[in-house]
């Protein structure tokens, strides 16, 4: 099918991007590196720390993934209506961040040993991939939902800070 002239127009390019906009949401990927952090910290404070962990961090990333995507259809939308497959599929979609936030700081536990990092390197060089990752989630939201540079800056702060709370847990986990 050919575009018409009409289609290509800046004003139906803008208002698809105000689409798009308005339907990205990266909730998921704040929470998913939130989990992904805590997982991480959690794994740390049991004694030794098998880079087996890193499955259950995979795991626990697909498990909430699960819980989300259930709560989505079976809560207040089963009062509404029977979800179709489209539906189903579109939620899944949409909460699949949480799932993609775990993977980077798995990553980096699975290549930790490349870098010649001892266990406890691993877990902190894992958990500072967290914090990186729900920091640049919650930017890309404010950005692809055309947030000013200083709303930019402030969910990016204010994400920092919950990440930094998270490692301080995790200080106070090992002393």
């Amino acid at each position: 099918m050919y575009r018409t002239r009409a289609e290509g127009s800046p004003a139906d390019r803008k208002a698809r991007r105000a689409e798009r906009r308005t339907r990205a949401d990266y909730t998921g990927g704040v929470y998913g590196s939130m989990l992904a952090a805590s997982v991480v910290i959690g794994a740390g404070s049991l004694g030794s720390f098998p880079r087996f962990e890193l499955v259950l961090l995979l795991l626990t990333g697909v498990v909430f993934w699960i819980a989300h995507v259930h709560a989505h259809l079976f809560g207040a939308r089963l009062a509404q209506h029977t979800p179709d497959r489209r539906g189903i599929l579109l939620v899944c979609r949409a909460e699949w961040p949480i799932v993609k936030a775990a993977v980077p700081p798995a990553v980096a536990v699975a290549v930790s040993p490349l870098l010649g990092l001892d266990v406890r390197g691993a877990l902190w060089l894992a958990l500072s991939v967290a914090v990186a990752g729900q920091v640049g989630w919650s930017v890309a939201a404010a950005r692809r939902a055309g947030a000013s540079r200083r709303l930019v800056a402030i969910t990016a702060s204010v994400n920092l800070l919950l990440g930094l709370l998270i490692i301080s847990f995790k200080i106070i986990l090992t002393h």
